[in-house]
């Protein structure tokens, strides 16, 4: 940030006042200008075919990691919910319609000033295609997924989550929680597959 969005003065990084972190503090009308993470959030569409689940997942079309895989998600919107967002989501990249259900994931990432959250949704029918950020749309069984070609950790951790808890729910040995992971850079936490 380089000039107040109050008064068009350039701003500098400092402690304000009863403050412990630096912002952006203009130095004609001393508005602080805060800068919080940005919340990502979306949907994991599942269909359940002759005792399968299967989870539609979406090919990006634009960078970062263009023609990888993903879970359909985005930034959330001003004025909407958590889960409107990741029903519009979902209906912008996949052009699925879904039924939200519980909350399923939710991942920090620091480093990237973000937090992605994820619910769990149930495919309406199968009338999907790509939008505009997607290549392609398809739906994948356990053994289907892309591992070495999934776009980001916060991706890859919500499907382990998810068929780890898929065959608790087959042996009888739990159901569907939520899961919470604190994803720092890459370099220092590698993809589970």
């Amino acid at each position: 940030m380089k000039f107040c969005s109050e008064c068009a003065h350039p701003v500098s990084l400092q402690t304000p006042p009863d403050d412990t972190r630096e912002r952006y503090v203009c130095s004609n009308c001393g508005t602080i200008h805060y800068q919080n993470p940005k919340m990502v959030v979306g949907s994991i569409p599942l269909w359940e075919q002759d005792g399968q689940t299967q989870v539609l997942l979406c090919r990006r079309a634009i960078e970062p990691r263009l023609g990888y895989w993903t879970l359909p998600a985005g930034f959330m919107e001003n004025e909407e919910t958590t889960s409107q967002a990741a029903s519009r989501e979902t209906e912008e990249e996949a052009g699925a319609r879904i039924e939200i259900r519980q909350l399923y994931s939710m991942l920090n990432v620091p480093h990237v000033h973000q937090v992605h959250m994820f619910y769990l949704a149930t495919l309406l029918d199968l009338d999907f295609h790509a939008g505009v950020e997607s290549l392609e749309v398809k739906l994948f069984r356990e053994e289907e997924i892309p591992w070495d070609d999934i776009a980001f950790p916060t991706i890859a951790h919500t499907l382990k989550f998810l068929f780890e808890d898929l065959e608790k729910l087959r042996t009888g040995r739990g159901g569907f929680s939520l899961h919470t992971k604190d994803i720092f850079r890459p370099f220092r936490e590698p993809v589970p597959t």
